[in-house]
């Protein structure tokens, strides 16, 4: 079983937020109300929650609240791309590079990663990011230029949110 530490952002204006870091940086974020519950799900997937460190998320908590208020534009922390296959991470570290305020498309980051014909398989990593806002694939949009899916309680709602928090009507 892989360490895990996790905690939580219970009152964002986005619902309640889970965060989860391994010793190699942050590897989850999720739209979770309880930390049991999230450490459930962790723990079926190979982690063994750990509470020896309190605070040990104490930046990334700050950095994401920060960002939630519109006060940070850009996120300073180590992320643990384990969890992902090879095609996801480079989908998600094409989304990462996306700067705040902008947007791109899955057709635009597939033809980025080499895969041009690969639009619905970059919708599909995207809709699995398991560190959404860090990574933010709320910046990707349909080519129709519209709103498609999101993983949160309230889907697109939550997307526009965001994308109106950094400027996008």
């Amino acid at each position: 079983m892989i360490p895990i530490w996790t905690d939580t952002l219970p009152d964002t204006p986005i619902g309640p937020l889970c965060l989860g870091a391994t010793e190699r940086g942050l590897a989850f974020i999720d739209f979770e109300s309880s930390l049991e519950s999230f450490a459930a799900r962790l723990a079926s997937r190979g982690y063994a929650t750990r509470r020896d460190q309190p605070g040990r998320l104490k930046d990334a908590l700050d950095q994401v609240a920060a960002y939630l208020r519109g006060v940070r534009r850009e996120f300073d922390l180590a992320l643990d791309w384990r969890t992902m296959l090879p095609f996801q991470e480079a989908v998600l570290r094409a989304t990462l590079a996306i700067p705040y305020g902008q947007v791109s498309t899955y057709a635009a980051i597939a033809r980025q990663v080499g895969r041009p014909r690969a639009a619905r398989a970059v919708g599909r990593a995207e809709a699995t990011n398991p560190i959404p806002l860090i990574i933010p694939c709320h910046r990707v949009l349909g080519s129709d230029g519209k709103l498609h899916g999101y993983g949160a309680p309230s889907g697109v709602q939550v997307k526009a949110w965001l994308l109106a928090l950094e400027g996008r009507p």
